[in-house]
């Protein structure tokens, strides 16, 4: 076959090159070059076909026409070899199979999006589902194909009649693609996974048990050729899918409450576009003059081939249920970290300060972990170790670590904005602002007043009972060395914040994943824990691990990531450390004690004290901007007049300043 691509891609060699006698994979070739041709840039065609505002392929496509019509002789061999790849290419797999995962798991469709992205195609197939993918590799082939009118596809239909000999139908392999996809959704709805799962009232016509019987009385009346029993059974099937689809969309809405599951979501989205698909073969099947609705169904396979490469339009569409469900949790848990009267500031700030002070003894476990040398893993993982106890501790004991409110407030204020309107909801979600910026602010106030004196007191006593400080002059010297303003403190602070994020993430997935395998009523009604326990003690179990599983995830999982990665990463090379306030506080306090009084003429001293504050804005900036984004994003929310909230946030500051800091009267 002559090179195309080095002719310029001449249109007279593709036209001598037709030869239906070739070996398949030299014609499928031949087809990916005319395909290419059609979209390819070239001269101007001069021939009566151009138009304003026409997609080129289609310029392209008629000029083609035009051609085959003033040249019989190169229309026959075109014609010829069209129907030689029908009739020996399997079509069945381009109906049933392009656009769906071969497996019913997001992962495996994963890997197998990944192979397609990476991995080339080849025209030394039989099968017209793979070489599809090498015909319309384009996103801009669905527009065109969509935009073939009457006459260009009545035109088509006259090329293609005039080749001598027969091929298999066009509706054979439809009709065996429509036989697997309703196999497929019919095996997909009486599963277990999503039985149990859809609403009981929109099963009991058994829609899913019905589809295979009545599409093959579909088929049947349609080669016996009575239009009157087709429409019947028609009408039929398509109340079915109708029915099927309703059941279809009961799952979401009950995963919303009873925990989601991604795969599970993934099942529902793939049993929706099969469906579709159904619907589309069966207009073109009984459609009077298909090729309008046979242009539609190869536009649309198109679309989807694109899209079935597209590893964002995976994720964004099969994990934003997840999200919304991880922030609502969040959200719920975060209305505990916003202080609202009197009352609550101060108990806000006695719970910060128990936890400041839990906080001062992980700073000396830390530091007598550092003494051990452990190899390095062992030591980030011991470290981890350390700040996971000590979280969890805070955790039972009802106290407050500052740095893990901005993930689960941020979700709580992102739930006003979807309520956001008039001046009285802008007023609200103002006052919102001020009651979480000034609980935020107890809580690390009070973290910072417990630790500072706690820690300088161990110091101090432990310098006078045995002559010397816990953390001596060396260990305090590295101290003042590694958290300076003037080193990458702030980055390592930022990176922190994304680690306070991703432990809240990590919560409320912790959570679903209790809910959707309904763990508490496991615990409360397994048969060999309530004769073990008793049924009150085992329901009092069932209720303290349903309330405390995310609290407990979102403390292990921060400890040991601030552990373990900066481990890790030095395995790798790469310099990363975290920068924790409140540790990082207690740290320094340490390293004073240590010095004494002549610290205090360090300059080496104040710009850690002065990183201090920064270390905790960027602690809580990032944590809880990453949490608000993620909050907006998997509820669909639009901040559309985010001048509007910014005026009011700054007119509130000017007229009440005391309001972000201290609670009203």
């Amino acid at each position: 076959m002559p090179d195309c691509r080095a002719r310029g891609w001449d249109l007279t060699a593709l036209l001598n090159a037709a030869d239906a006698s070739a070996p398949l994979a030299a014609r499928n070739l031949w087809l990916v070059r005319l395909l290419e041709w059609l979209r390819h840039p070239a001269p101007r065609v001069d021939d009566g076909a151009d138009s304003p505002g026409r997609a080129l392929p289609l310029l392209r496509l008629t000029h083609l026409l035009n051609v085959l019509e003033r040249h019989p002789e190169h229309a026959r061999p075109v014609a010829q070899l069209l129907l030689a790849i029908w009739r020996d290419m399997n079509a069945v797999g381009l109906f049933a199979d392009v656009g769906f995962a071969p497996r019913m798991a997001l992962w495996s469709e994963l890997l197998n999006r990944l192979r397609l992205r990476v991995l080339p195609g080849t025209v030394d197939t039989q099968e017209l589902a793979e070489l599809f993918v090498l015909l319309f590799p384009e996103p801009e082939d669905a527009q065109w194909l969509n935009q073939l009118d009457a006459a260009l596809l009545q035109r088509l239909a006259a090329l293609l009649a005039q080749a001598e000999g027969s091929g298999p139908s066009w509706r054979e392999p439809m009709q065996a693609g429509l036989t697997a996809l309703i196999s497929a959704v019919r095996s997909a709805g009486l599963s277990g996974v999503l039985r149990q799962r859809m609403d009981a009232a929109l099963l009991q016509n058994q829609p899913f048990t019905q589809l295979a019987s009545t599409t093959e009385q579909l088929l049947a009346a349609q080669a016996s050729g009575d239009s009157a029993l087709l429409h019947q059974r028609l009408q039929l099937l398509r109340a079915l899918l109708d029915d099927c689809r309703s059941a279809a969309a009961s799952v979401p809405r009950h995963l919303e409450q009873h925990g989601v599951s991604v795969d599970i979501v993934f099942e529902v989205e793939q049993m929706h576009a099969r469906i579709r698909r159904i619907e589309a073969l069966l207009d073109c099947l009984v459609a009077p003059e298909p090729q309008r609705e046979l242009a539609r169904l190869l536009a649309e396979l198109a679309r989807v081939t694109q899209e079935r490469r597209s590893l964002r339009t995976l994720f964004a569409r099969h994990y934003s249920l997840l999200a919304r469900k991880v922030t609502e949790r969040s959200a719920e848990t975060g209305e505990h970290y916003i202080t609202r009267t009197r009352s609550e500031y101060r108990a806000m700030l006695l719970s910060a300060a128990g936890g400041g002070a839990l906080m001062a003894i992980t700073t000396f476990v830390k530091f007598g972990i550092a003494a051990l040398a452990f190899p390095a893993f062992w030591a980030g993982f011991w470290a981890g170790a350390n700040y996971a106890a000590s979280f969890v501790a805070v955790q039972l004991m009802h106290w407050t670590v500052a740095t893990k409110q901005p993930a689960m407030t941020a979700p709580a204020l992102a739930q006003k904005l979807g309520s956001l309107s008039g001046e009285k909801g802008l007023e609200e979600f103002v006052d919102e602002v001020a009651h979480l910026l000034r609980s935020q602010m107890a809580g690390i106030v009070g973290n910072l007043s417990a630790v500072i004196p706690l820690v300088l007191a161990v110091q101090l006593l432990s310098a006078w009972l045995l002559g010397t400080p816990l953390v001596g002059a060396p260990q305090a010297d590295y101290v003042l060395h590694s958290l300076t303003l003037l080193g990458p403190t702030l980055a390592f602070a930022a990176f922190t914040g994304v680690l306070l994020f991703t432990s809240s993430l990590i919560a409320g997935w912790a959570e679903n994943w209790f809910v959707l395998y309904r763990l508490d009523a496991a615990i409360a009604w397994n048969p060999r824990l309530v004769a073990r326990l008793g049924q009150p003690r085992a329901q009092r179990w069932a209720d303290w691990w349903r309330h405390n599983i995310s609290g407990l995830a979102a403390n292990v999982s921060l400890g040991m990531m601030l552990g373990l990665l900066p481990a890790l990463a030095a395995f790798f090379g790469l310099p990363i450390e975290v920068r924790h306030v409140t540790l990082s506080t207690g740290q320094i306090a340490a390293a004073a004690g240590a010095l004494g009084l002549e610290v205090l003429h360090q300059p080496g001293f104040w710009w850690c004290v002065a990183a201090i504050p920064l270390t905790g804005l960027l602690n809580v900036g990032v944590s809880f901007y990453l949490a608000f984004k993620l909050a907006l994003r998997s509820k669909g929310l639009q901040v559309a007049d985010r001048a509007r909230l910014r005026r009011a946030i700054w007119q509130r500051l000017r007229e009440q300043p005391r309001s972000f800091l201290l609670p009203p009267r």
